[in-house]
């Protein structure tokens, strides 16, 4: 062979190896996809809640089948009917030839993989209504029956959007397959385009009039189903049918369903005789009399019959939202209570309400957390709340309104230490519960605390501190050990040096087990990272916890609740738990007005917050859940056995939930009325509070929230209501409530800051073991008169930041440059009038500083005070003896109440030059005493301290010898 001989090269096969890359990358997706669920898999079925996931999956991939064969199925045999029907024979024109040329070979693709994707979309858009399709099966009726159809609630909220999405999902349907058989037909013949004429096959007509005949049919179901829509639309001025809805909309969608109906007739005559006259006719007539009976005539009927006499005509109507509002929100049994304020501060006012006053909460949890983070963090790893908790106590008998917090890790604080084994295998979990008395304050204007410390001690008693599940815990940690091995967890810092930290191991069930490599690679896989797999810290009894967000925890649990926007820890039977209020919502309720969630919780609180339902209608507080901050185990307890929406939700999760019987007297104590359902029935009865419908057309009587007295004169926030133990009129002993006040509904630029209503609701759940107490939930409205012109809370807070007296003390906290803030102001119906209180905070410069409460306003009617204490300031303020002590009466302070002017006057005589120069050493005096306060110095302290005790002496002096002149 010569050498000039070349071996012929052998073509590279590069289809194999794309093959190979593509099998290899779908597998790895499908591997990444597994974990995820199997982790989820592991998850619930530790909390066990399982088949909450079995359900829901289950649910979806039924769903997804349906919705995939409903679309696929009639679209791919509709182009298969068009394509196998086609003239074989026709006789195309040169452009519709070249488009056969390039649709030919992609023909079998087209024709299936058309029908493949739109059904895909379509299942995926199925499954997504899991929640609709679950609750249409297991449907629950409401038992109350809407007054314009006669039909049950229930039809509304579950079987009327159900069917509406049906006839939509269908109509959908047919549409896609009429363009598609279009489609088909024309491009091979079957449809032909000749000058002005437009020529069909006969098998072309027949599919075409057929599947326009069902669309049309369709249409007129939907039409029908629209006129039960009505009553569940809103208007311009209900949420429901009014006079124009119930006499011309509903009338004429059931004629426009019938005309609907009757082209559909024609479309089907037309597939067998072949005209097209009538149906297009028919067409026509049922787009002009959607015009005429659909638009023009109710627009005729609301303008010249109902506009003149609309008071009149829509008065039935009104009356029905007013009544399905009130019942939807629960508000229907509410108690209206007229009530004469008293404004004139007499002495011994207060005797009758003296456990009310003992019981004002003047540690606003707004403000003292700073305090809380520089007295009980004692380590930067550790952190509290921006926002605390208040809660209540039983502690010697009686009845303590506390503010609580937890003290959670903050892993931040470790700064360069923050390693993966001091976050995930070391830094395990917080420690303690702190709580403050709420209506105390030290003599220096700290909190008092009842359970304090690390070890935790104080009046709550012997509990379970650690808090491996809190709103601010890592996001996992891995815990748990083999018996007889050296603990690793920090438990909690004993003393100055590391040598001293306590150690211990969690010992609870509180996450999925680490126990074999595959579980290990899981994990390691969903939280990226290699030394869940890697690391010897782990062993066969390790445990990961995560998603330890206590309302994360109950809403993956219990999707069908929205929860609300706070959870609150409690101390119950030796251990911290998180208390979760969850609710079921409907946006279908006839009559009731729509409210948007998200605007109605929001205040200066909070801010609005994404919802994933938020115009809603109809709520209930159907759910209580638990969650252990120890093993984050969840408990969900059915509240509110009556609805039916929760009894739907027990039919579709039935072991998922326990009944309300089993909650012990102790978490009983510590369950509250929930404030996002609250601020949802405050806003719906300003002007719902009316139940005259001719007031209720006026708005004769429309109230709103006040906005936040303390934020400014421009803002729009709005002041949140206050949980505070009190006695309101109708109640024979003081109760744990929540309140909120109302003030005339702005008219334009005009708006009057005078209060119209005072609603509390009976917070306090009782004490005995399954038992709800029967005064609990209740609703109580304070009404005033018209001509009673009771400030409300802008008025005060502009008093007193404008009084003189006020000014001048504060002018003197200011000094060297601390900080003066103004707590929350608080409305407490006493003494037969409505009093304000505000605490008044100082915070001097410095890192390191936090408030101290130095000062309480308080107003009755149009007189002020302004003293060290709440039981000086109220003594002031009703002639030298409220006749009840406040809870902080026993502090030591700065200095004695002055007598109020005799005419009730509250500006005093400019001071002379001697009590100035005083009043200047005393500003001195008080900067030094912030100062040694700030640094720790308490020998400087008491220095200061004795020094401004010296010059408040010689201040008193001065004026007692001036006023003696």
């Amino acid at each position: 062979m010569s050498a000039q001989t070349q071996v012929p090269r052998i073509p590279r096969r590069r289809a194999p190896i794309a093959i190979t890359i593509g099998v290899v990358a779908v597998l790895v997706i499908a591997f990444f996809v597994f974990v995820g669920l199997y982790a989820d898999v592991l998850w619930y079925d530790q909390l066990g809640f399982l088949n909450v996931l079995t359900t829901e999956w289950i649910a979806r991939i039924v769903l997804f089948v349906i919705g995939f064969v409903a679309m696929a199925l009639p679209v791919w045999g509709s182009i298969q009917i068009a394509y196998r029907t086609r003239p074989v024979y026709a006789k195309l024109n040169s452009q519709l030839d070249r488009y056969q040329e390039v649709f030919e070979p992609l023909r079998r693709l087209a024709m299936y993989g058309i029908p493949v994707v739109l059904g895909i979309f379509a299942g995926v858009s199925a499954s997504s209504r899991w929640e609709l399709s679950l609750t249409w099966l297991n449907r629950t009726p409401f038992g109350t029956d809407d007054p314009q159809f006669g039909l049950d609630v229930g039809f509304f909220v579950f079987e009327l959007p159900f069917y509406r999405s049906i006839v939509g999902f269908a109509s959908a349907v047919v549409l896609l397959s009429l363009l598609l058989v279009i489609a088909t037909n024309y491009l091979y013949g079957s449809i032909r385009v000749s000058g002005r004429e437009v020529v069909i096959s006969k098998s072309a007509r027949v599919q075409m009039a057929v599947t326009a005949g069902v669309y049309l049919l369709l249409q007129a179901i939907s039409i029908w189903l629209d006129q039960y829509a009505t009553v569940t639309e809103t208007g311009s001025i209900i949420t429901g049918a009014a006079y124009t809805d119930v006499h011309a909309v509903i009338p004429g969608r059931g004629i426009l369903a019938a005309i609907a109906a009757v082209v559909a007739v024609l479309f089907f005559i037309t597939a067998a005789i072949g005209r097209w006259r009538l149906p297009l006719i028919g067409t026509a007539l049922l787009i002009v009399s959607s015009i005429i009976i659909g638009s023009l005539y109710p627009w005729v009927i609301q303008r010249f019959q109902v506009d003149p006499s609309a008071k009149t005509l829509e008065a039935p109507y009104i009356e029905r939202s007013i009544d399905l509002t009130r019942e939807a929100y629960d508000v229907s049994d509410i108690e209206t209570i007229p009530f004469e304020a008293k404004t004139d501060a007499e002495p011994g006012a207060l005797r009758s309400d003296a456990a009310t006053t003992a019981n004002i909460r003047l540690m606003d949890p707004l403000v003292i957390s700073p305090a809380f983070q520089q007295l009980e963090q004692f380590r930067q790893y550790y952190q509290f709340p921006t926002a605390l908790d208040v809660d209540r106590y039983q502690i010697d008998g009686a009845t303590q309104d506390t503010v609580v917090a937890v003290r959670d890790l903050a892993l931040e604080g470790l700064g360069d230490a923050q390693t993966w084994f001091n976050s995930h295998i070391f830094y395990t979990h917080g420690y303690g519960l702190v709580a403050a008395a709420g209506n105390q304050r030290s003599v220096d204007g700290q909190p008092v605390f009842l359970q304090s410390g690390i070890p935790s001690t104080g009046a709550l008693g012997d509990f379970e501190p650690r808090v491996y599940f809190g709103e601010n815990s890592p996001l996992y940690s891995i815990v748990g050990a083999p018996e007889a091995t050296d603990p690793v967890e920090l438990d909690y810092p004993a003393g100055g040096d590391s040598e001293n930290e306590a150690r211990t191991t969690f010992e609870g069930d509180g996450g999925p087990k680490l126990d074999n490599v595959f579980t290990k690679l899981v994990y390691a896989l969903k939280f990226q990272s290699e030394q869940i797999f890697l690391s010897d810290a782990v062993n066969e009894e390790s445990q990961i916890i995560y998603d330890r967000d206590p309302i994360e925890r109950v809403k993956k649990v219990a999707p069908y609740l929205t929860l609300d926007s706070d959870t609150y820890p409690s101390v119950v039977d030796g251990r911290i738990v998180w208390i979760v209020d969850g609710y079921t919502l409907s946006d279908q309720y006839p009559y009731s007005n729509k409210v948007s969630m998200s605007e109605a919780i929001a205040d200066s609180e909070g801010l609005p917050q994404s919802l994933p339902f938020d115009e809603v209608n109809y709520i209930r507080n159907s759910v209580k859940a638990t969650v252990d901050a120890y093993d984050g185990s969840v408990t969900l307890y059915a509240w509110d056995k009556n609805d039916p929406i929760l009894q739907t939700w027990q039919k579709i999760f039935p072991s998922t939930l326990t009944s309300m019987s089993e909650m012990s007297g102790d978490l009983l104590s510590h369950v509250r009325y929930p404030a996002d359902l609250f601020k949802l029935q405050r806003a719906v009865l300003g002007r719902y509070h009316v139940t005259d419908p001719g007031s209720f057309y006026s708005r004769e009587d429309a109230w709103t929230t006040p906005k936040e007295p303390t934020a400014g004169a421009n803002t729009t926030q709005l002041q949140p209501p206050y949980y505070l133990t009190m006695q309101m009129p109708g109640q024979d002993v003081p109760t744990y409530s929540l309140y909120s006040t109302f003030i005339p509904e702005a008219r334009g630029e005009q708006s009057r800051n005078v209060l119209r209503g005072y609603l509390a609701v009976d917070s306090n759940a009782g004490s005995t073991d399954g038992e709800r107490a029967e005064g609990y939930g209740k609703l109580r409205l304070l009404t005033l008169p018209e001509d009673d012109n009771v400030p409300g809370p802008g008025q005060v807070q502009a008093k007193f930041n404008g009084d003189p007296t006020v000014s001048q003390s504060l002018n003197l906290l200011k000094q060297g440059q601390s900080e003066v803030i103004n707590g929350n102001l608080l409305t407490v119906p006493v003494g037969g009038g409505l009093l304000y209180v505000q605490p008044v905070y100082v915070k001097s410069t410095g890192n390191t500083s936090y408030p101290l409460l130095q000062k309480v306003l308080v107003a009755f009617g149009d007189q002020i005070a302004f003293q060290d204490t709440l039981d000086l300031a109220l003594d002031v303020l009703f002639g030298g003896d409220s006749g009840a002590a406040a809870g902080d009466n026993a502090v030591e302070p700065g200095a004695e109440p002055t007598t109020p002017p005799a005419d009730g006057g509250t500006t005093p005589a400019a001071p002379s030059d001697e009590m100035q120069a005083l009043l200047n050493q005393a500003s001195v005096a008080l900067k030094d005493k912030q100062a040694a306060l700030a640094a720790g110095d308490w020998a400087a302290y008491g220095v200061a301290d004795a020094k401004l005790a010296e010059i408040i002496a010689k201040l008193l002096q001065l004026a007692q010898a001036e006023q003696a002149q």
